[in-house]
């Protein structure tokens, strides 16, 4: 894949696995500001990996990741969220026995302003839903008000980009078009948005653009609509 001089996130023939095993075998693409992408394949593909690879918890053992112009492979999450990438990983990951108002404050550990209380505040009327239960134990929310809590505290270091891994998982299909409909919102107030995702047809449906892995390389890329029209992609990732 040729450079992308417009990219926010750009990655360049990126290889990464876990000891012996080699998952990303030079994985290249690229999220441009104000867009949705998503990463879409069967499982073993390597999709969460290369989002763990970009956030800094496996470092790449080849490749370039740029960031706003800045190299990042390899630097520690911590830094990768002060850059401006948020990163909500697959299943849940809040403080259970917490309100969700105590979530939120935990959310924003790296933020040392004064404003972090009207974020809260202002979050908490943005997703009415968490506002509702704001004394309540996340624990206590359903699986898709969870994903919204989670999307919510990782907002709340006001990320250029957040990376959502396997956001519908395990909801049901009422909370996965509300869990969607987040996601949408979320990228027309500004967040750039790199999704990894098993339901392929709503992903595509709702991206500016996708990317196919298998077996840790680049398989296909286009507009989202043209991945869903694609007959290989239907045929082999879409169910046909």
């Amino acid at each position: 894949m040729a450079a992308d001089a417009g990219a926010l996130l750009e990655l360049h023939d990126v290889v990464a696995g876990y000891e012996e095993v080699e998952v990303l075998r030079r994985v290249s693409l690229a999220v441009r500001a104000g867009e949705i992408v998503c990463i879409i394949g069967a499982n073993g593909a390597g999709k969460s990996t290369l989002l763990r690879t970009i956030f800094g918890m496996l470092p790449p053992r080849e490749g370039t990741i740029r960031f706003a112009g800045a190299d990042i492979a390899g630097r520690p999450p911590t830094e990768v969220l002060r850059r401006g990438i948020g990163y909500v990983p697959q299943g849940r990951c809040n403080f259970p026995a917490m309100s969700v108002e105590e979530n939120l404050e935990m959310g924003a550990y790296l933020r040392r302003d004064a404003r972090v209380r009207r974020d809260i505040d202002s979050l908490l009327a943005r997703f009415p839903m968490l506002g509702a239960k704001r004394d309540d134990p996340a624990g206590t929310l359903s699986g898709g008000q969870q994903q919204i809590l989670e999307m919510a505290i990782a907002l709340l270091l006001q990320p250029r980009l957040l990376m959502v891994d396997e956001p519908s998982l395990g909801l049901d299909p009422r909370m996965v078009e509300i869990v969607f409909d987040t996601i949408l919102a979320i990228n027309r107030e500004g967040t750039t948005i790199l999704m990894v995702e098993q339901n392929a047809k709503k992903a595509l449906s709702v991206s500016h653009r996708g990317f196919v892995l298998e077996l840790g390389r680049n398989r296909f890329e286009g507009t989202g609509r043209d991945l869903l029209e694609d007959p290989e992609v239907r045929q082999h990732y879409l169910g046909g």
